[in-house]
């Protein structure tokens, strides 16, 4: 064994050695050698062929070096979605010391202790408690919303607000996650209802929307206004509408974002009757009961959102019925 391991020491300095010996290109026969510290080659800078691999040198070890040195004890990042956020110490299972020296019966009974102690100092606080519990639902909401990471950040953070400030007492911790997802979702321009939020998380809407208010108050946050337009693609793609008509449904979004009938009016219904106003402008034959469906909204309220639609475009036709005499007038 020992031999061999000689044999592969003195193969890989001879190979080291022919590398560092090479001055000129055996295809093309130039003296243009250039090194890549970053690879570890030598290729020709005429023909760009490599001509040795694996190649070591001094600079290139003291900067492997500097960065194993400088990466070695930073550890997990600090996140906010952890309820210590990655802070704490903990202590191992390894009956060992630092060293690596095994501990004898009396450390090993005062490291179990440590261990039971720390186990429940971790878990003791309400604040802890309610923090894990809060970020296991923002965990599901995320899978199941296929929602970004810096969003999930910036819900604990507000969550995070609302322990501090001491107005979760009394109140739903569901409530209160659900209002601080859907905050995160406004200020990132998400295309998500707080009903989606709610229903994913299993919590009440209705209070849900309740805390969201509250949340938006007592942090006095200043959250942009939902463009409808970005409920257009989410609708279109779940109806299976062709990109032609989302097009046309995009321009008709944008006059009608400067018409005072839509003030007030809920993005995801109106984007819906924008939608359904382009599909039988376009001539695209579909219901109505599909496209709110698709939008999870009512056919009612997507027939009245559509009323105000018709007031500013006329000529819309009024339902499948009239397609026919539009394609002949045209």
């Amino acid at each position: 064994m020992t031999m061999l391991l000689n044999q592969i020491e003195e193969r890989e300095h001879d190979s080291q050695g022919v590398a560092e010996e090479v001055t000129a290109c055996s295809f093309c026969k130039g003296n243009n050698i250039v090194f890549d510290a970053e690879r570890g080659e030598k290729l020709c800078n005429n023909c760009g062929i490599v001509l040795a691999e694996g190649v070591e040198t001094e600079d290139l070890g003291l900067d492997t070096k500097d960065r194993i040195d400088s990466t070695l004890h930073n550890g997990i990042s600090s996140s906010l979605m952890t309820y210590d956020k990655g802070l704490s110490t903990v202590i191992p299972f390894a009956n060992t010391d630092g060293n690596g020296v095994a501990l004898n019966a009396e450390q090993r009974s005062s490291a179990q202790r440590m261990r039971k102690w720390n186990t429940i100092s971790n878990s003791n606080r309400s604040y802890h408690r309610n923090l894990k519990n809060a970020f296991a639902i923002i965990i599901r909401i995320k899978d199941k919303l296929s929602l970004s990471d810096p969003l999930i950040e910036k819900s604990a953070y507000y969550y995070r607000k609302v322990i501090d400030l001491d107005i979760i007492k009394g109140r739903s911790i569901k409530g209160f996650v659900v209002g601080c997802v859907y905050a995160a979702c406004r200020e990132s321009n998400i295309p998500r209802t707080i009903e989606e939020v709610a229903e994913v998380a299993d919590a009440d809407k209705v209070f849900a929307s309740k805390c969201y208010r509250l949340l938006v108050r007592r942090l006095k946050l200043r959250l942009p206004e939902i463009d409808g337009t970005s409920h257009l693609a989410k609708i279109a793609n779940n109806a299976m509408i062709s990109e032609k008509t989302v097009r046309r449904a995009a321009e008709m979004m944008s006059v009608m974002k400067q018409d005072p009938i839509s003030f007030g009016k809920d993005p995801g219904a109106l984007a819906s009757a924008v939608l359904y106003a382009a599909c039988l402008e376009q001539g695209e034959k579909i219901a109505q009961g599909h496209v709110a469906s698709a939008a999870n909204v009512s056919i009612v309220t997507l027939r009245k959102r559509f009323i105000d639609v018709r007031k500013v475009f006329p000529n819309v036709p009024n339902g499948p019925t009239d397609l026919p005499l539009v394609k002949a007038r045209n």
